[in-house]
């Protein structure tokens, strides 16, 4: 199978959103396979179907003079920040087309394991743990795991949207916003501080797209834009252009 793959650079939260809408309806249609959208946000918090306001630590105010917006979306999971040097991932897959076809809780367990080897490859030691969806860091002796990467889903008709985000080198001290997901009793970390050396973004965005295509058993194929991936949606849109100009 093909896994289509778009990297978009940074894309504000509500466009991803509406992005996100476009594909999950090209993929009940059938018009596009399964794909993979790439991409970083400017400062956001959003909040799952399972979050508490009392996890963000901060007043509206002072997120808005720090332009931080906030989003409550339909995904799994409690509070989570977005933010610049972080990966966030959107894959837009139908988990009906698997053989054998994929449950909600084997799909996370595969994000996840994609996730643990693309540490590997920059050798952070990665896993998981017991009860805490997400990618966390190796404890050893007093040294606790520290969480690497998040993980929210939303799986609808078969068709799954939101995903992950990979700490690869944001300001940390942004997620003292937040308690993040939830979980108050371990630390946030990333690939730059772990990894020795640190890598760059685009160097994480490929190793991640591999190991999607690995775990996932397809051939990633890049897709250069969104209107590339979706031609009757952007054809449509520039025709009510047109007309909206007459």
């Amino acid at each position: 199978m093909i896994l289509n793959l778009l990297q978009l650079g940074s894309v504000p939260y509500r466009g991803a959103l509406d992005l996100q809408r476009q594909l999950i309806d090209a993929r009940h249609e059938g018009r596009i396979g399964n794909t993979l959208v790439l991409l970083e946000h400017p400062p956001v918090l959003t909040l799952g179907r399972n979050a508490s306001r009392a996890n963000i630590l901060v007043s509206d105010e002072f997120l808005a003079h720090r332009g931080v917006e906030i989003h409550e979306v339909n995904r799994g999971g409690d509070v989570t920040y977005h933010g610049p040097g972080q990966l966030v991932g959107y894959p837009i897959f139908d988990l009906r087309n698997f053989t054998p076809r994929l449950g909600a809780v084997d799909y996370v367990r595969l994000l996840e394991e994609a996730l643990i080897r693309a540490c590997g490859d920059f050798g952070v030691r990665a896993t998981r743990v017991a009860g805490r969806t997400g990618v966390w860091t190796m404890a050893g002796g007093s040294i606790r795991e520290k969480k690497v990467a998040a993980i929210g889903v939303h799986i609808a008709r078969g068709i799954t949207s939101h995903g992950f985000a990979l700490n690869v080198n944001p300001d940390l001290r942004d997620f003292e916003l937040i308690v993040p997901c939830g979980i108050a009793d371990r630390e946030v970390t990333s690939l730059e501080r772990e990894a020795d050396p640190p890598p760059g973004m685009e160097a994480v965005r490929n190793t991640v797209a591999r190991q999607f295509g690995h775990v996932f058993g397809h051939q990633v194929l890049w897709v250069q834009s969104p209107e590339d991936l979706l031609p009757i949606a952007a054809t449509a849109a520039k025709a009510s252009a047109a007309i909206a100009d007459l």
